[in-house]
């Protein structure tokens, strides 16, 4: 197990284990709003999902894709999914030692290079941030 192994790993299983946190909610504590972020539960977890799903598709050079589903059993199977294909191709990057090669974020207006390792960084720690963000909700509500 290297470390890519693990941080994906981490990733993928403390996101699973909020949202399995979060199952006992009812619609209204899971959509409180809050003036943090993106307001609720559901919307953070959709949104970290969506952006695995998002970058995935970037590196991968396709067309944005959406659909994530939105209850919280839904959501429960989205991060497993999301987070494998995300790393089948971190790992071909890295085996082919591609960290610092580029691609084009066309997310940015205008679009700019982005290295494919700092890529995979962010998305690591961008659900880490919104995980601490959830913590803080699931606490208030």
């Amino acid at each position: 197990m290297d470390l890519l192994d693990r941080l994906f790993a981490h990733d993928t299983w403390t996101t699973r284990q909020l949202l399995l946190t979060c199952k006992p909610f009812t619609d209204e504590l899971f959509d409180r709003e809050f003036e943090i972020d993106h307001n609720s539960l559901r919307e953070t977890f959709i949104h970290m999902i969506d952006n695995l799903e998002v970058w995935t598709n970037l590196l991968y050079k396709r067309p944005m894709q959406e659909g994530t589903g939105i209850s919280i059993d839904q959501l429960s199977e989205c991060p497993s999914l999301a987070s494998r294909e995300f790393s089948k191709l971190a790992y071909k990057i890295s085996h082919e030692g591609r960290f610092d090669d580029s691609l084009l974020d066309t997310l940015d207006k205008p679009p700019y290079l982005k290295t494919y390792g700092g890529t995979i960084g962010h998305v690591i720690t961008h659900n880490m941030h919104h995980r601490t963000h959830s913590m803080f909700l699931m606490e208030k509500s």
